[in-house]
């Protein structure tokens, strides 16, 4: 035990226990950490920032979000701070594609893949697990994108 231990709240060392994965965190600190999550994400659509982990972006993200960064890195675990700033990415990504796709004249169609339990497994009748598009013009295949969770 340090010196600085002896002037830490039980709350900050509960944080930080938090933060590093030591221990899991409660509904009331998981709600914490999506309200934090919320607020920097806000910020970021505020400035038109998708990526914030790399170039341009985390410049941007440093500069205009860092409060709202310090406290989500704060009221979250490391994991996942970089878990849900990978995810808006993913996401970010994921909607481009689709749109693209639309704009090309492709069919959304509803998939179930192999991995899926059958529906007498207890899943819930039109449970789809991911989006499978097929184009109109030959050649151009099946794209299947999942369904992040």
């Amino acid at each position: 035990m340090g010196l600085f231990d002896f002037f830490s709240s039980a709350e900050d060392k509960r944080r930080e226990e938090i933060r590093t994965g030591a221990v899991a965190p409660d509904r009331s600190e998981r709600q914490r950490c999506w309200d934090a999550r919320d607020a920097f994400w806000r910020c970021l659509d505020k400035h038109q920032v998708v990526d914030s982990l790399s170039g341009e972006g985390k410049r941007i993200a440093d500069r205009e979000c860092a409060p709202e960064h310090k406290v989500f890195e704060r009221d979250c675990a490391s994991a996942w701070v970089t878990y849900f700033k990978k995810y808006r990415v993913a996401e970010y990504q994921k909607k481009k594609t689709i749109e693209r796709l639309e704009k090309e004249g492709a069919n959304k169609m509803a998939v179930q893949s192999s991995s899926d339990p059958p529906a007498s497994a207890g899943s819930v009748d039109g449970d789809v697990r991911g989006v499978e598009f097929r184009t109109k013009e030959k050649g151009n295949g099946v794209w299947k994108i999942p369904i992040l969770s």
